[in-house]
């Protein structure tokens, strides 16, 4: 594992942890050429997911678009990329144990907005806007009043 500070080929583990569901496991780590210390989550990859868009359309499963669609709408957040990982392994646990080989984008997108709702309303409002794709600024307030009504 390489260091994501310094670029170092050698790691040693602090701590393993198994995840909440026992489907993944968090490793702290130590960069040997540095000491950063940084945080690994291990999960099962499964093969052969797919994804059925709104349009009916059928695509690979890709992790990687879960990742950088949170990691757009938690720019600039306080939100540490250790909580996203930990986010994108509680969101693939949850549609693991609730779809066979076929996941509905709309299944996904709940998933996200539900965490994201919990920890950060600017980051949930930002994800959101593209999700529910919306057309103007009505939409965009119907969401941030209703988000207001259960934040209370």
């Amino acid at each position: 594992m390489y260091c994501p500070k310094c670029g170092h080929k050698d790691t040693k583990v602090l701590d393993t942890r198994i995840g909440k569901s026992k489907l993944s496991i968090r490793r702290r780590r130590e960069c040997l050429g540095c000491g950063y210390r940084f945080t690994t989550v291990e999960e099962i990859l499964r093969e052969g997911l797919i994804v059925i868009k709104r349009d009916g359309r059928r695509e690979d499963f890709d992790r990687m678009k879960i990742l950088d669609g949170l990691r757009k709408a938690t720019e600039k957040r306080p939100i540490q990329a250790e909580q996203i990982e930990m986010m994108v392994a509680e969101v693939m646990e949850a549609l693991d144990s609730e779809f066979d080989t076929e996941i509905p984008t709309k299944a996904i997108g709940e998933q996200i907005m539900n965490r994201l709702k919990a920890i950060d309303s600017i980051a949930y409002v930002r994800y959101a806007s593209v999700y529910k794709d919306f057309r103007d600024i009505n939409e965009f307030a119907r969401e941030i009043s209703s988000l207001k009504r259960t934040t209370r």
